[in-house]
């Protein structure tokens, strides 16, 4: 978690409730106008998929999410800012991750939260391994990912 009362970053290996986490979040600031969140979810594109296995490496991994978040923050008006990503096994639907901002207007809560969603994608210190037709293979990094983050 992140030293500073505005930035909270977590990396956990338990599944969180979006709902009460997303609740806290909007209730914690009432001079901000606008909370934008989002959540990443484990997905079966193909149809076959047995579950996905996420590493890091910790006290990096917080660092790097801790870093992004104070970035995030110096480039746009945010009062709040969440990070909760989990890392460990996980099935079609598990929730991954969530993003959180607040602003006061919403153009800097969304601008700052798909680039949040852009660097977790591209950049952030996690490996993933799909589990799927019997076997197991490393995600690979996609171009649009990269394009997507490159743009900012």
């Amino acid at each position: 978690m992140s030293d500073a009362s505005s930035i909270r970053v977590v990396v956990q290996e338990a599944p969180f409730d979006f709902g009460a986490e997303a609740e806290r979040f909007a209730a914690a600031r009432t001079d901000m106008g606008a909370v934008v969140t989002f959540t990443g979810v484990v997905r079966d594109v193909a149809g076959d998929l047995q579950g996905m296995e996420i590493e890091h490496y910790p006290g990096m991994t917080e660092k790097a999410l801790d870093k992004i978040a104070r970035d995030a923050q110096a480039r746009w008006s945010l009062g709040e800012v969440l990070v909760i990503h989990r890392y460990g096994r996980m099935d079609a639907g598990e929730r991954i991750m969530m993003v959180a901002t607040a602003a006061p207007h919403r153009k800097d809560a969304f601008e700052a939260a798909e680039f949040l969603m852009d660097y977790l994608k591209s950049r952030a210190p996690f490996w993933k391994k799909e589990s799927a037709g019997g076997s197991d293979s490393w995600v690979a990094a996609k171009d649009e990912d990269e394009d997507a983050l490159n743009r900012w």
